[in-house]
């Protein structure tokens, strides 16, 4: 599933005038294999042992690429970095409060909210964004009081 959804953004990127150098190939396929929604930085540390004259700034440079072609979002919660998710499908996040994980989940229900807002608002409605918090079963159960 991986390895096509792959051929598919590179095939993307190549119609729309990208060229595909080994770091941007690797950069998309880290992106696309990781559940982890990556910063920058996460991606140029999993990937500086295969490519040691790759900087962070040509990662950033390719997530922009990448960003601007519709492939990659931004996510950004108010830390201090910005974190990168595979735009493979329309989802939504839950975020820990802990430990920052953030997690993907579908729930085509909420789809309908576009045209609500549309009707209620008149708005032409785009697009919606929506993450919900919480503790992740990691952190709770590490921060779980000791009974005495």
């Amino acid at each position: 599933m991986a390895e096509e959804e792959l051929r598919e953004a590179i095939d993307s990127l190549k119609q729309s005038g990208v060229r595909i150098t080994p770091q941007r190939h690797a950069i998309l396929e880290y992106l696309i294999t990781s559940m982890t929604h990556p910063t920058a930085d996460d991606i140029y540390k999993a990937l500086e042992s295969k490519f040691p004259n790759m900087s962070v700034a040509t990662v950033y440079n390719n997530l922009r690429v990448f960003k601007k072609s519709g492939l990659v979002k931004e996510l950004t919660y108010g830390d201090s970095s910005s974190r990168f998710d595979y735009a493979s499908s329309d989802h939504y996040h839950v975020i820990c409060n802990t430990c920052g994980k953030i997690v993907d989940f579908h729930y085509p229900g909420l789809d309908e909210v576009e045209h609500l807002a549309e009707h209620v608002t008149g708005f032409n409605i785009g697009k919606h964004r929506m993450e919900v918090y919480g503790v992740c079963p990691d952190c709770q159960e590490n921060h779980k009081p000791v009974k005495s």
